[in-house]
C-alpha cells in the first residue's frame, strides 16, 4: 500500500538521515521514479523532505524534524531486536509486519540507543530449529489463528503419530505454541487439555459457536500442564556412554535433544562420559552412528539394543553382497 510505503520512507529517513533514492527503491522494492513521486507526496502533505541529485545526493528530512519516544532503555531496545526470531513470524504471515514495526521502533528510539539496537540485529541470531532436524513440512496456520483470535471452536481432522487415517475432533482452542520450530495447537477437548501438532492437521474448520474453555485457565497454564505430562511420561531410559574426545563435539551436537546433562570434561582422558535420556529403549539405536568412537556403559538393555542394531546392519550388508543366482 502507498500509505505504508510513505511511512516506511519517513521512518528510514528519520533513522538514517540522507539516503540515496536507489537504496530506498531497493529496500521498498519499487522504482526510483516511484520513490521521487512518494517524496513529492510527502512534501505536499507537509513533511519537510527534499531531494538532492548528483553523486553525493540523496533524500533527506530537514534537521530537527523527527519524533522521539523516550522511556526505552538500551537493554530494552536490544531485547526488541532479539525478539525477532527467524521462522516464527514467517509461519504466522507476519514477517513484513515485523520488519515494518522494527523500522518504526528504530525511528522512535532515542538517538544514543540506535547504534546498540542496530548492532544487536547483526550480532544476535535466534534459530529455533534443532540440529539435523530435517526439513519441516509446510504448515497452514490460517484457520488455527482465526479460531484463536476470534475465540471460536474448531473441527479438526487430525492424524496421530503412527496412525494411517485421521480422526475428527471438536476442540476449544487456547492458543498456538512454537516449540523448537514445531507449531502446536493447545486446546480443550471434552474439558481436558490436549496437544495437537499443527503439521498433522489434515483440515481445520472454524465453527460458529464460541469456545468453551475451563474457567480461569489461560494458554500459559494449559501449556505448562501439557508439557509436564510429556516430560514426566513414564518409561524413560537413562543411558551412560563413553565417547572418544575426537568425536565429542559432533556427538554432543547430534545428541543435544537427548542429553540428560552436560558432561564433565577434565580435558585429560581420551574418553568422556556422557549421560543421555531416551523415551524408549529403541531410541538408543541412534548411537550406532558413533559405533567406532563410543561405548555403551549402561544399562544392559541399551547395550543389547545397539548390538542388535549393529547385527541387523551387518546382515543387510552381507545380503547385498551375496551373488545373485
Amino acid at each position: 500500500m502507498k500509505a505504508d510505503r510513505l511511512l516506511s520512507i519517513l521512518l528510514l529517513l528519520q533513522t538514517r538521515g540522507r539516503v540515496p533514492a536507489h537504496e530506498l527503491a531497493d529496500r521498498l522494492e519499487v522504482s526510483v521514479r516511484t520513490i521521487y513521486r512518494d517524496v513529492e507526496a510527502l512534501s505536499a502533505s507537509g513533511v519537510p523532505v527534499y531531494a538532492e541529485r548528483g553523486r553525493h545526493g540523496g533524500i533527506e528530512l530537514l534537521a530537527g524534524f523527527r519524533t522521539d519516544v523516550t522511556g526505552l532503555t538500551a537493554d530494552e531496545s536490544r531485547a526488541l531486536f532479539i525478539l525477532a526470531a527467524q521462522g516464527t513470524h514467517a509461519a504466522l504471515g507476519l514477517d513484513d509486519a515485523l520488519g515494518f514495526a522494527l523500522r518504526k521502533v528504530m525511528a522512535a528510539l532515542p538517538a544514543p540507543y540506535r547504534p546498540a539496537a542496530e548492532v544487536t540485529s547483526r550480532r544476535i541470531l535466534v534459530d529455533s530449529t534443532r540440529w539435523k532436524g530435517g526439513p519441516q513440512p509446510a504448515v497452514d496456520l490460517d484457520v488455527l489463528q482465526d479460531a484463536v483470535f476470534t475465540d471460536r471452536r474448531l473441527r479438526l481432522r487430525y492424524r496421530h503419530s503412527g496412525a494411517k487415517e485421521p480422526n475428527t475432533y471438536t476442540v476449544d482452542p487456547y492458543g498456538l505454541v512454537s516449540k523448537a520450530g514445531v507449531w502446536y495447537l493447545v486446546a480443550d477437548r471434552r474439558a481436558g487439555p490436549r496437544l495437537f501438532r499443527a503439521d498433522r492437521v489434515h483440515s481445520a474448520t472454524l465453527l460458529p459457536e464460541p469456545v468453551k474453555r475451563r474457567p480461569g485457565v489461560e494458554l500459559a497454564q494449559a501449556w505448562a500442564e501439557l508439557r509436564r505430562q510429556v516430560e514426566d511420561r513414564p518409561g524413560g531410559l537413562d543411558v551412560t556412554v563413553r565417547v572418544r574426545r575426537a568425536r565429542l563435539d559432533m556427538f554432543l551436537r547430534l545428541s543435544a535433544s537427548s542429553l540428560a546433562e552436560l558432561p564433565t570434561d577434565d580435558g585429560e582422558n581420551d574418553w568422556v562420559t556422557v549421560r543421555l535420556s531416551y523415551g524408549v529403549v529403541r531410541e538408543a539405536r541412534q548411537l550406532l552412528q558413533f559405533a567406532d568412537a563410543l561405548e555403551v556403559v549402561s544399562p544392559p538393555e541399551a547395550r543389547a539394543e545397539v548390538a542388535a542394531a549393529a547385527a541387523s546392519v551387518t546382515e543387510l550388508y552381507q545380503r547385498v553382497g551375496e551373488p545373485r543366482s
